[in-house]
């Protein structure tokens, strides 16, 4: 299974078309495309509803090609549920046979997929923890989760400046030991001293693609049988072999 990672895309539909050619690549030969959280950015002078439409439209074709797995960012929340807690109920609304989103699971040749929500509260991270709890339990090669943020203390958390690593994955990854954790949030990461865009913490390798600017997204092409991950950038071009 191969899978091309990417996060952070914030709108730039340029980058989603990119991701459109490179769903039916022949070189690439990927099986699923990855969106770690963040499509929309909330900073855009282009209306959030507007974002959306356009969005949605790009998810549907990209499912037309390829399985689309997308989790839920900070910039992706546009209303409240019954908690009173943010969500992104559009991207829920996006699901199809081939696009899995938020608080979906999905078993492919053995290794299962968990696509993680951005959670705003404490009713939202304990939904969650119950979540990662039923998965656990279910029979399994490989346990991949897409969760929007790194851990604390990671150097794919670290910006440059500061780290802004989530403390309820820290927390998680050694009660469930999944297998691989891909995550963005933090754009700057694999671009900066100190920073990174692969971890290997305990049991859990963690990847974090990163965000550029331009047509092309950096992106990570992850290959679970030949157990390697390579990450692509404007810039530069990184290969591991995980063990």
């Amino acid at each position: 299974m191969k899978l091309l990672v990417v996060s952070d895309l914030h709108y730039r539909l340029p980058q989603f078309d990119w991701l459109l050619a490179a769903a039916v690549d022949r070189d690439l030969a990927i099986d699923a495309v990855v969106i770690a959280g963040d499509l929309l950015d909330i900073r855009s002078a282009v209306p959030v509803g507007a974002q959306i439409h356009a969005v949605t439209a790009q998810l549907a074709a990209l499912g037309a090609r390829t399985e689309v797995l997308v989790a839920s960012g900070n910039h992706d929340l546009d209303s409240r549920d019954s908690a009173g807690e943010k969500a992104a109920r559009w991207l829920s609304r996006t699901a199809s046979p081939t696009v899995h989103t938020d608080a979906e699971s999905v078993l492919v040749d053995g290794t299962l997929i968990t696509v993680c929500p951005w959670w705003d509260g404490p009713q939202g991270r304990a939904s969650l923890a119950d979540r990662l709890a039923v998965d656990a339990a279910r029979p399994k090669r490989d346990w991949v989760w897409i969760y929007h943020a790194p851990p604390t203390g990671s150097p794919l958390a670290w910006d440059g400046r500061r780290e802004y690593g989530d403390e309820a994955l820290t927390e998680w990854l050694p009660v469930f030991n999944p297998a691989i954790v891909l995550a963005g949030h933090i754009h700057q990461a694999p671009f900066v001293d100190g920073g990174g865009w692969a971890q290997h913490l305990g049991d859990t390798w963690i990847f974090n693609p990163g965000h550029q600017p331009g047509h092309v997204p950096a992106h990570i092409l992850l290959d679970l049988g030949a157990r390697t991950a390579c990450w692509r950038s404007a810039t530069a071009a990184e290969e591991i072999a995980l063990s």
